[in-house]
């Protein structure tokens, strides 16, 4: 080690082809250079390990910090005019150092907002002094769609309002740190701050393991122990409360599910019993004393809030006014986003905490007041001009707001009317100037403006802020591109000391006792996905294999007319599954709809299973524009069918036996059970095709399992023995039947009681009737009636626990 950091300090005393063209903007502040074009001593080390490695490494070295985020499926949605897409998180490689005695400066200006706001929402919803005394406009809290009545005068479970917060920050021509925004209604990216971290630290780990950087796990950990210890005081759990897969970040909120190990819900999931919250399970209903909740407000709850909001519970407002359930953040902390609240902060801190900022704020204006508004006009040209009320900051280009300097004539006289005749509606703010980081681009490092993202989350010690958080970084020189949805970039932000730094996790200490969640609590909707999941994927691996025993045999004889392949035609055409394509459109649905369901439930599921899935979608549709018809699409199914294999064996290997398992494990085995039955009935009819039998035992993979174990007789009767009878044959209707006696017996509520429930007896009659069955009872009719008795058994199932 000692050697290459000599090796370092040799490059970094040369001149840096890095930084050869590295040109700062002229009164702009960069992070990494000083005005003078030197660089900082902060980021020397980094300069020059980015140096000895050279661009080819470098690049190399970015494309596995890209290949990471890839294969874990870091994704944004991105709403547009074309709709909604999901989009590759964009890493901007480089991270943003700052040093760690200028993060405690940071950390105390935060904290101390953080106390302030607490504040000024525990007075806005209570007594209300600061707008009795002339600090607040009435009309800016009346008027705010943030501002929820139906929560004046409630109390807040536990006291406090606010338990997550997020504040912009852009480092100023001056040097200092400012305030540019403040996240109080449910702020995101902190899951995106750990994959930030984790990409970076892939590309850059020997210099990241030889920079004393602070951890971001030390974080995560307190905040969840808060949440638990807060939820175990009242005897309930703690879950995450999302939009749904729809929502632009709901990748972070699965991944923050998983990492913490707190269940992610949907409005659905939950409903208001007595006035607590509870959750559907499958086991019953369980009491939820703590919900994170990462959807706005005003849809929380469509019986007091907005009518319309189909992603709400009702009654939630009822649960907190009773304070049976901690909302983080409160509902309503979304109006201290207001961006024309930040005019009254220095004199509200003045009035509350008897101190000033220590983190100034972005200059501003409300121009429902005479005087702020004439300085806001006096001054236009170097104003950015928009909603009161907006919730966006001054540097992002919400399609509103406008820069006084970039204004026509015409535009600019149309404005002033317009403040004029309704001054109350707008707000004047300091035009931004931000700092810039380096990026890199094409071999060298180039400038870009940055903001900052900082998260601070509430302890039973106070607030603990995250070491870090993430920058969001422009493409171009634009200010305003550096918002996620314009195509900005996320940079990892290092605070680094000058001495070794505590390497924490998220694991506790030896001495600290722990608690095992009980199989039972796993949500109802989860549990309908789960099962789905594994319907589908069972379902595309029968389709598969009755595809490529279709073009097996079409390659032998291009003969699409032969009668066992218009058998085959003529029972997959209701299914949706038009062989005339090499990939049927109705195969691609499938998968598409395993994909779904699994996104439904993705934070239950691991990274590699994921990854597994998706693979498969993404070789299925790759097949459907390249594979022709034969042996081509013999070969395609061949492929598929392996990765529908690898990825069962993946769930079944590696999925932790609790009650989702087992909804998924009974998913799969009444597809199976039902398709067999079904194409059974098909190709062993007396009537049927010639090479029937043979293709049978194809499609149900038992082809070398009959031949060992009928090597004399061979025909109908020992087919249907061997694929339906035999209880030692994994693709059997009878195991099938077996595996799903014993699995349904082992969900929540079957064995506690003595009495079996409707699915229990359900499949307990089909199990005895099919145990004492022959061969020659076997008919192409009782086939038929046990595909749709064992169809039956999902609706009891899901009467049970899907209702």
């Amino acid at each position: 080690m000692a050697t290459g950091n000599q090796q370092r300090s040799e490059h970094a005393g040369q001149a840096s082809s890095l930084l050869a063209h590295y040109r700062p903007i002229d009164g702009v502040v960069d992070e990494m250079v000083d005005g003078a074009g030197n660089p900082r001593p902060l980021w020397k080390p980094l300069i020059a390990a980015l140096q000895a490695l050279g661009p080819e490494k470098l690049t190399q070295r970015f494309a596995r910090a890209d290949q990471y985020l890839r294969d874990a499926g870091v994704y944004y949605r991105v709403y547009d005019k074309a709709g909604t897409n999901e989009r590759a998180w964009p890493l901007a490689h480089v991270p943003l150092l700052i040093d760690d005695k200028e993060w405690s400066a940071i950390s105390a200006g935060l904290i101390q907002r953080a106390d302030l706001f607490e504040q000024i929402t525990a007075d806005i919803y209570g007594p209300n002094r600061l707008v009795a005394k002339g600090l607040l406009p009435p009309g800016l809290i009346a008027n705010s769609p943030e501002y929820l009545r139906p929560l004046a005068g409630t109390t807040p479970a536990g006291g406090y309002f606010l338990h997550f917060c997020a504040f912009e920050l852009g480092r100023g021509p001056d040097g200092r740190w400012w305030v540019l925004g403040d996240r109080m209604q449910a702020p995101s990216g902190a899951g995106f701050a750990l994959e930030n971290r984790v990409a970076t630290t892939r590309a850059l780990s020997e210099l990241y393991g030889e920079m004393h950087v602070h951890r971001l796990a030390g974080f995560f950990r307190r905040f969840r122990d808060a949440l638990n210890s807060a939820a175990a005081a009242s005897r309930g759990r703690v879950a995450i409360l999302t939009p749904g897969p729809l929502n632009e970040t709901y990748y972070e909120h699965a991944y923050i599910a998983r990492y913490l190990g707190i269940m992610l819900l949907e409005g659905e999931d939950l409903v208001v019993s007595r006035g607590r919250l509870m959750v559907r399970t499958v086991a019953g209903l369980v009491p939820i004393s703590v919900l994170w909740r990462r959807l706005d407000a005003a849809f929380a709850d469509p019986l007091e809030l907005r009518a319309d909001s189909q992603i709400g519970t009702p009654g939630l407002v009822e649960a907190m006014r009773q304070g049976t359930v901690t909302s983080v953040n409160g509902l309503g902390s979304g109006l201290l986003e207001t961006r024309a609240l930040l005019a009254f902060l220095p004199r509200i801190s003045q009035e509350l905490a008897k101190e000033d900022l220590l983190l100034p704020t972005v200059a501003s204006w409300w121009c429902g007041q005479e005087t702020e508004r004439r300085h806001v006009l006096a001054n236009l040209d170097r104003m950015v001009v928009g909603p009161a009320l907006s919730t966006r900051l001054a540097f992002e280009d919400d399609g509103v707001s406008v820069l006084g300097s970039s204004l026509s004539s015409e535009a600019r006289a149309d404005l002033v009317a317009r403040m004029e005749a309704d001054g109350g509606a707008f707000v004047g703010q300091e035009a931004v100037t931000l700092s810039t980081t380096p990026v890199y681009v094409d071999g060298r490092l180039e400038p870009r403006p940055a903001s900052l993202r900082v998260y601070l989350a509430r302890t039973p010690n106070g607030w603990t802020v995250m070491p870090g958080g993430f920058a969001r970084v422009g493409f171009s020189l634009d200010p305003t591109a550096i918002a996620m949805q314009r195509g900005g970039q996320a940079a990892d932000v290092w605070v680094v000391s000058d001495k070794p730094v505590q390497r924490e996790t998220l694991f506790p200490r030896e001495s600290e006792g722990f608690d095992r969640t009980m199989p039972g609590s796993l949500p109802s909707r989860a549990a309908e996905n789960l099962m789905w999941l594994g319907r589908y994927i069972e379902r595309a691996e029968d389709t598969a294999r009755i595809l490529r025993a279709y073009h097996v045999r079409l390659a032998e004889t291009s003969d699409p007319a032969m009668p066992l392949l218009e058998e085959l035609r003529a029972y997959l055409d209701p299914l949706g599954i038009d062989v005339t394509d090499p990939v049927p459109h109705g195969l691609l649905h499938m998968m598409d709809s395993a994909v779904y369901s699994a996104g439904q439930v993705r934070d239950r599921f691991s990274p590699d299973g994921w990854l597994a899935l998706k693979d498969l979608s993404k070789t299925l549709h790759l097949f459907e524009t390249t594979v022709s018809r034969g042996d081509d699409a013999t070969r395609a199914m061949t492929v598929i069918l392996r990765k529908l294999a690898g990825f069962s064996g993946l769930l079944h290997e590696n999925m932790y036996r609790f009650t989702g398992w087992r909804f998924l494990e009974i998913g799969r085995r009444l597809e199976r059970g039902i398709q067999t039955a079904r194409v059974l009935a098909r190709l062993t009819r007396a009537d049927a095709p010639e090479g029937a039998l043979d293709m049978m035992l194809e499609i149900g993979d038992s082809v070398m399992t009959h031949r060992r174990q009928y090597p004399v007789q061979a025909g109908r009767t020992t087919v249907v023995d061997l694929l339906v009878l035999d209880p030692l044959n994994p693709r059997s209707i009878f195991f099938q039947i077996e595996r799903l006696k014993m699995e349904i017996g082992l969900l929540p509520g079957e064995n506690g009681s003595g009495h079996l429930s409707p699915a229990a007896k359900d499949v307990l009659k089909l199990n005895t009737a099919l145990a004492v069955k022959e061969p020659s009872d076997i008919t192409a009719a009782a086939l038929n009636a046990l595909s749709d008795e064992i169809g039956g058994l999902y609706s009891s199932l899901a009467k049970a626990y899907f209702s």
